[in-house]
C-alpha cells in the first residue's frame, strides 16, 4: 500500500526530542498517551481506532515510542509510521469490551516486560479518550509505579507549529476559503439546511489544489434565526427562511491541521441592531488580530477586543480564541491556551489560534470568526473569505 507519510523522519524525531525534554523537566519517566492528536503528532499514526484503548508509550530512555492498540490496528500503525515492528504491540482481541478485564491489563504486562512498572508515570487524566475505568486498571495494574497528571505535556508541546506544520495550516486556510464561499452561495431561501450541509461535507473532502481534505474534528455547525444565540446547534431538514440570519462554522482540514472559520449571512436586509453588531465585531476582530504579535500576552489581545465590544455597548463572557493544529474528533482545540482574561501565556510565532468573536444576544447572534498564525506582522489570517455580513435575497 502507498500511504504518504505527513512530515520527514526527523519532524517526528524533533517532537519526540522535545516531549523527552519536558518529561525531565516534570520528572517522569514514562508518558502514556492516549489523545489520537497526541498519538498523531509523535508518531504520525492514523486510523480510526480511537473508540477503543490503544496508546503511544514514550520513555525517556527508550530511542522509539511504542505503539499499543488493538490488533486489527496495528497494521495501521505499520503504515502511518516510523515505528519497527518490535515496538508496535497488540493487545488480545478477547479484550475488546469485557466487563471485566481490560486491554491495558496487558499494556501494564507490556510496561513491566519492559522494565518500566517502578516508574513515574504520566497519563492524560482530561483526554476525552482516556477513560475512569482505564485509568483505574493502570493504578491496579502497575502498584509499584507513581503515576501523575501529565497536564497536556504533549498538547503543549504542540502549541508552536513547525515550518512544516504551518505548510498544511495554510492548506487548510485555503481550503475552508473555498468551503465558505461555496457555502454561502448555496444559502437561499427554501434551501433545505441539510442540503447545504450535505454539500459543505462534499466541499471540505473533495479538496484543492488536487489535494484532499480531511474530516473535520467537528461537524459543520449551521444555526438559523433565533437559533443564532447560541453557537453549536447543528442542521435540520427545515427549507431556509425568506429573512433571517444563518450562521455558520466550518473547518478546512489537511492532514488532521485545521482552519475553522466562521461567517454570517442575512437572508433579506438585515435590520440596524445586527449591522450594529457585526460591524463591532468585524472592528474588534481586526483590532485584536493586528495586536497579535509575539511578545504579547494573550490577555492583551482579548482586552484589545473587549475595548472595542464595550466602546459599542456589548461584552463577550467566554473566551474569545483558542489554540488549533492538528486535532481528532470531537474538537479541533488543543486544550491549551486560549485568548481570554487572565491568561498570562506569551505568543510566539507559528503559535496558530481560531479567534471565535461570536456575540450571542438574547435573541440573535453573530460571528465573524478568523483562524491565524502568530507573526511579527500580527495575527495573519490563514483564510481569505470577505470579513462582513454577507447579504442574500
Amino acid at each position: 500500500m502507498s500511504f504518504e507519510k505527513p512530515f520527514a523522519p526527523a519532524e517526528f524525531q524533533r517532537r519526540i526530542n522535545d516531549v523527552k525534554n519536558r518529561m525531565e523537566r516534570a520528572g517522569l519517566d514514562l508518558l502514556i498517551c492516549q489523545d489520537p492528536a497526541n498519538m498523531g503528532w509523535l508518531t504520525g499514526f492514523d486510523g480510526w481506532s480511537f473508540y477503543t484503548p490503544q496508546a503511544v508509550l514514550v520513555h525517556i530512555d527508550h530511542e522509539q515510542p511504542v505503539w499499543f492498540g488493538r490488533a486489527q490496528d496495528a497494521k495501521s500503525a505499520a503504515i502511518t509510521t516510523d515505528i519497527s515492528a518490535e515496538n508496535i504491540i497488540s493487545f488480545s482481541e478477547r479484550l475488546v469490551h469485557q466487563p471485566e478485564d481490560h486491554p491495558f491489563d496487558e499494556l501494564c504486562d507490556l510496561i513491566k516486560s519492559r522494565g518500566w512498572e517502578a516508574a513515574r508515570i504520566g497519563v492524560e487524566l482530561d483526554a476525552l479518550y482516556y477513560t475512569a475505568r482505564a485509568h483505574r486498571h493502570i493504578v491496579n495494574g502497575l502498584p509499584a509505579a507513581q503515576i501523575f497528571d501529565s497536564r497536556e505535556l504533549v498538547n503543549w508541546a504542540r502549541l508552536v507549529k513547525s515550518d512544516a506544520e504551518l505548510v498544511y495550516m495554510r492548506e487548510a486556510g485555503r481550503l475552508i476559503t473555498k468551503v465558505m464561499n461555496q457555502a454561502i452561495a448555496l444559502v437561499k431561501p427554501g434551501v433545505p439546511e441539510n442540503e447545504v450541509i450535505a454539500e459543505v461535507y462534499r466541499f471540505q473532502i473533495l479538496g484543492i489544489d488536487s489535494k484532499y481534505g480531511d474530516y473535520a474534528s467537528c461537524c459543520p455547525l449551521i444555526q438559523i434565526g433565533e437559533g443564532t444565540s447560541t453557537p453549536h446547534l447543528t442542521w435540520t431538514s427545515t427549507p431556509l427562511p425568506k429573512d433571517g440570519l444563518v450562521v455558520m462554522e466550518l473547518a478546512g482540514v489537511r492532514r488532521h491541521y485545521h482552519a475553522p472559520l466562521t461567517r454570517t449571512i442575512s437572508i433579506g436586509k438585515p435590520s440596524d441592531a445586527v449591522n450594529k453588531l457585526a460591524d463591532a465585531i468585524i472592528e474588534g476582530g481586526d483590532a485584536a488580530l493586528a495586536a497579535a504579535k509575539p511578545g504579547v500576552a494573550c490577555e492583551e489581545v482579548e482586552a484589545i477586543w473587549q475595548k472595542v465590544l464595550r466602546k459599542h455597548g456589548y461584552r463577550k463572557d467566554s473566551r474569545v480564541g483558542y489554540s488549533i493544529g492538528l486535532n481528532y474528533p470531537p474538537d479541533w482545540g488543543e486544550k491549551t491556551v486560549s485568548l481570554r482574561q487572565g491568561e498570562k501565556t506569551v505568543l510566539q510565532q507559528g503559535m496558530c489560534f481560531h479567534f471565535q468573536s461570536g456575540v450571542w444576544l438574547e435573541d440573535f447572534g453573530c460571528a465573524i470568526s478568523e483562524s491565524f498564525v502568530v507573526t511579527e506582522k500580527g495575527g495573519e489570517r490563514i483564510a481569505d473569505v470577505d470579513r462582513r455580513l454577507f447579504t442574500v435575497d
